[in-house]
């Protein structure tokens, strides 16, 4: 389970305080599907740098199960997120000195899992990344990188996956069966996913969404 306990974050811009997250609550059962939406400017990737622990909560909690996260000496708190949370960045951040099959295992590797040849070959053909293995990312174009980056995300079975704009350089095509792999992946391994996204169409493949407005998370069932 995740869950936010009045948490609260902001940040200072020309000498004013501007507040992102104020007292926010929310809670997410292990593999439910959320898409988080709000307007341009919201908080919403901020949300998810908090919740991957790579910011710091002003006040309040976050908690993964029995774990408040943010109450982690930095070297615990980089442990966990190296072993439980998979991120979709929105600007990739696939290493350049890697290709695409090694930037793909990257993580894997680093939580000492096994390789497993069938999940690999169900991650690549459905991002169709195959004919790309042996490419590094600046040869790679904007929807090429963000498959890549998706599928590292994926290889490395995550407990809870945070995906900033996952579609938002792809084609509706391609966009269609990445919300599928996603989807579908993700309950095979029982992984709790959060999507950020402007699309209402990628918020129907989730089971709620989560608007981020003034401050506040507010829940809505999806039909």
């Amino acid at each position: 389970m995740l869950k936010l306990v009045n948490v609260s974050k902001g940040f200072v811009d020309g000498g004013e305080f501007n507040p992102v997250l104020q007292s926010a609550n929310l809670t997410i059962r292990r593999g439910e599907q959320i898409a988080l939406m709000g307007e341009s400017g919201a908080g919403k990737s901020t949300l998810l740098n908090l919740i991957a622990g790579l910011d710091r909560v002003d006040s309040g909690e976050i908690w993964f199960d029995d774990y408040d996260m943010h109450h982690f000496k930095e070297n615990d708190r980089t442990s966990f997120r190296r072993n439980n949370i998979g991120h979709v960045f929105q600007q990739y951040n696939l290493l350049t000195t890697l290709n695409v099959a090694d930037n793909i295992r990257f993580c894997r590797q680093l939580k000492r899992l096994p390789e497993s040849s069938q999940l690999w070959r169900q991650i690549l053909a459905t991002l169709d990344l195959m004919p790309l293995l042996g490419r590094y990312p600046e040869e790679l174009s904007g929807g090429q990188q963000q498959r890549a980056a998706i599928a590292r995300a994926l290889y490395m079975e995550p407990s809870i996956l945070l995906a900033d704009e996952p579609t938002g350089s792809l084609d509706e095509k391609n966009a269609d069966a990445v919300m599928r792999l996603l989807s579908s992946l993700t309950k095979e391994f029982n992984c709790t996913l959060l999507v950020v996204t402007h699309s209402e169409k990628v918020a129907n493949y989730m089971d709620k969404t989560v608007r981020l407005q003034g401050g506040q998370l507010h829940v809505m069932a999806n039909s």
